[in-house]
């Protein structure tokens, strides 16, 4: 039977997380709670710096890469993800409760025991490969973050790239991290033939706010940056003001569009502030330490437009939220996206090119046709 430590009894061991607990997740039987009992004189002495969690990668055995979805309100139905957890630590992430299914919390764990597929590139070939794949855009980063600090040294997501560079393959990627940028050669090169497009996350562009709310993301100054470089190297570049959390940064929806439009962003979205399942309680624990002042009218809001419930996950309104609030939220969204010019072009991404590359001893490959003719499109 799986336990989970929750380290409440002392939140300094969380420094620099974004989670406040780690309690079980919603399948566990038990849990193990770290209580100070007093006797404990050496690292919880007030005055010594207690250890702070660290984090732990460990292998996913997955045998597949692509996921597939059928959801009516997502415009993508197949996905990569390169990592299961996520450093980034964001309070409010919707990924959260699949910590769950593996034993662990969605609180601390999420975010300090991650799951990498280092062997991601390979099982995308093989799965582009297969006899029958049929081409259509894979969405990255539109559940954990692809860029998120340990790639950096383990550069899965490269490989990913590198793959579907070579098949020709369409891809729309979505990440709050500058090291995108690592990537613009591959992505450049992919853009020219109409096979990429990046949306950067800007939340906020209080360092504060984002410092507590996305602890381990880059900051809203560098991601202002990174759309910027992208845009001028030729990558259709967007931003994404999500969530919209309101009473907390709903205000600044005009000055995100605003700062992204100015830095080269062609598109804009942006998704209302979900709270499935244990992401309620890490939320509002989250919001009591921080915006104390406020909790009390966020949660009000947010239950204005769900039903007066935490959270709705009707496909419908699941992303936008129902209510006069919501349709306040949705009036000036269109009015400032008007206002800077966004979206006007949303150009598809071209699906026609995909073919199989050639393979040493290949000799019919020089004949090898594209799989499909004429004005074969998908858009992100």
């Amino acid at each position: 039977m799986t336990t989970v430590l929750d380290i409440t009894a002392d939140r300094r061991l969380l420094r620099g997380r974004g989670a406040l607990s780690n309690a079980a997740g919603r399948f566990e039987k038990q849990a193990r709670v770290l209580v100070d009992d007093g006797w404990d004189d050496g690292w919880r002495d007030e005055d010594a710096a207690p250890p702070t969690l660290r984090t732990e990668v460990i292998r996913d055995a997955t045998r597949t890469i692509i996921a597939r979805n059928k959801s009516p309100d997502i415009s993508f139905d197949q996905s990569i993800n390169p990592y299961r957890g996520c450093e980034h630590g964001c309070i409010y992430c919707f990924a959260r409760p699949g910590h769950a299914y593996l034993g662990m919390s969605p609180g601390a764990d999420f975010e300090s025991r991650l799951f990498a597929k280092p062997n991601a590139a390979e099982l995308l070939a093989k799965e582009l490969s297969a006899p029958g794949y049929v081409p259509k855009l894979i969405a990255i980063g539109t559940n954990t973050d692809a860029y998120q600090p340990i790639e950096k040294k383990m550069r899965i997501m490269r490989g990913i790239l590198e793959v579907l560079r070579d098949f020709k393959h369409p891809v729309g990627i979505v990440t709050k991290s500058p090291l995108v940028l690592r990537d613009i050669d591959i992505l450049s090169d992919m853009a020219r033939e109409g096979l990429a497009k990046v949306a950067l996350s800007v939340t906020t562009l209080d360092r504060k706010l984002a410092r507590t709310m996305e602890p381990r993301a880059g900051t809203p100054q560098r991601r202002l940056q990174a759309i910027r470089a992208l845009s001028e190297a030729g990558i259709p570049t967007g931003v994404m003001f999500a969530p919209v959390i309101p009473a907390l940064n709903d205000g600044e929806m005009e000055a995100v569009l605003s700062a992204a439009a100015d830095c080269g962003a062609r598109t804009a979205g942006y998704v209302l502030l979900r709270l499935p399942l244990e992401i309620k309680d890490l939320f509002r624990e989250w919001l009591e330490a921080n915006e104390p002042g406020r909790a009390k009218h966020v949660m009000s809001l947010i239950r204005q437009m769900r039903g007066g419930k935490d959270y709705d996950a009707q496909w419908s309104t699941r992303m936008k939220g129902t209510g006069p609030y919501a349709q306040m939220l949705a009036h000036r969204f269109h009015m400032a996206v008007k206002r800077q010019g966004l979206n006007k072009e949303s150009r598809p991404l071209i699906l026609t090119r995909f073919r199989k590359p050639p393979r040493t001893g290949d000799q019919l490959s020089l004949f090898a046709a594209p799989l499909a003719s004429g004005p074969v499109s998908a858009r992100i």
